[in-house]
């Protein structure tokens, strides 16, 4: 009875694998419906990181005012929440950068503002992690956020050394 029973468990399995496969790609969890389409109607590796950076300025702009208005309810889960996000479009654009020096795509534009939105974002998450309210509501998400962000602007220094430089044009 047993054996007949892992049996069909078996094969339950095995029918239903090709479904989940054939299923479409699933939207991340953390970008709008909106987002997602503007994501995958870029033409190019430098637009999405560029709006990855958008998308993750958006977040942290998102987080800050809820610290300054607090939601009557989870207030904590909305905090976390829109800090997991932040990340999570800072790894994106990383991402994407590296995918872009694989490719060998111009990606110099999304290089160069990656530098510089990381540098912003990382000045605004280290004043919140020393004089920000309610930190101990988000403390470990925020240390989280902070070495992501540290190691997506390392990652886009290096990067500056590996993208090819933009072409010369030579006077005839």
């Amino acid at each position: 009875m047993k054996i007949k029973i892992h049996l069909l468990l078996l094969a339950s399995c095995m029918l239903a694998a090709p479904l989940v496969r054939a299923a479409t790609p699933q939207q991340k969890d953390y970008l709008s419906s909106v987002e997602a389409d503007k994501i995958r109607d870029a033409e190019t590796v430098n637009e999405r990181i560029k709006l990855f950076l958008t998308f993750a300025d958006d977040r942290l702009k998102k987080f800050q005012y809820e610290l300054d208005h607090p939601s009557s309810n989870r207030h904590s889960d909305m905090l976390i929440s829109l800090l997991n996000a932040y990340v999570s479009c800072v790894d994106d654009a990383a991402d994407l950068i590296q995918l872009g020096i694989e490719k060998q795509d111009n990606i110099r534009q999304g290089v160069d503002m990656m530098t510089a939105r990381t540098k912003a974002f990382l000045a605004v998450l280290e004043k919140l992690s020393t004089d920000g309210a309610d930190r101990e509501l988000y403390k470990d998400t925020l240390d989280d956020a902070i070495e992501g962000t540290r190691d997506a602007m390392n990652d886009a220094e290096k990067a500056k050394k590996k993208v090819a430089p933009p072409p010369v044009r030579r006077k005839n």
